[in-house]
């Protein structure tokens, strides 16, 4: 089972030059989507990720600015990040196209929500239902917390008729 883990916000790393590098490096653009380009996110992500995620890529753009961040090249969307669409305070989904992850796309994702969660005035972030937790050690100094292997996912409704592509939270 999946377990959650909590971030400190106030201590993030500054991914101001890797953003930058890869704007100019990878012509990658890591912005907020609008309203116009929500139904095109939503399709992107359940056809890439999950169901699951859409639905949560959805609740982001329920709020305003909504609560997600795309990385872009060209005209394609290539990853996204969003924070506080299952719950307060908690970071994810989040997920980037196989050909991008090692430039360092994710981290930069990763750090963009989390800054905008400090933002929003927390002080600790959650990041729900981990997979890679050695990741997000690394990366953010998270810590796994004890006892959330029981946690907002534990009953989520499945479809027996849909095979999910089999992505983790997180």
């Amino acid at each position: 089972m999946m377990k959650d883990m909590l971030v400190r916000l106030l201590d993030l790393p500054d991914m101001k030059e890797k953003e930058a590098s890869l704007r100019k490096e990878e012509s990658i653009l890591i912005r907020r989507p609008i309203s116009p380009e929500m139904s095109q996110l939503i399709e992107w992500t359940e056809e890439h990720f999950s169901e699951f995620w859409a639905n949560e890529v959805q609740a982001a753009f329920f709020q305003q600015p909504p609560s997600c961040f795309i990385a872009q090249k060209g005209n394609e969307i290539i990853g996204f990040a969003c924070y506080e669409t299952t719950a307060r305070s908690f970071f994810g989904p989040t997920g980037v196209l196989p050909e991008y992850r090692k430039l360092g796309l994710g981290k930069v994702l990763l750090v963009k929500s989390l800054e905008a969660l400090r933002e929003m005035g927390y002080v600790y972030g959650i990041i729900g239902g981990v997979g890679p937790e050695e990741y997000y050690k690394k990366t953010v100094n998270a810590v796994t917390i004890d006892g959330s292997e029981k946690n907002i996912y534990e009953n989520l409704l499945r479809r027996n008729d849909r095979n999910e592509k089999g992505n983790e939270k997180g």
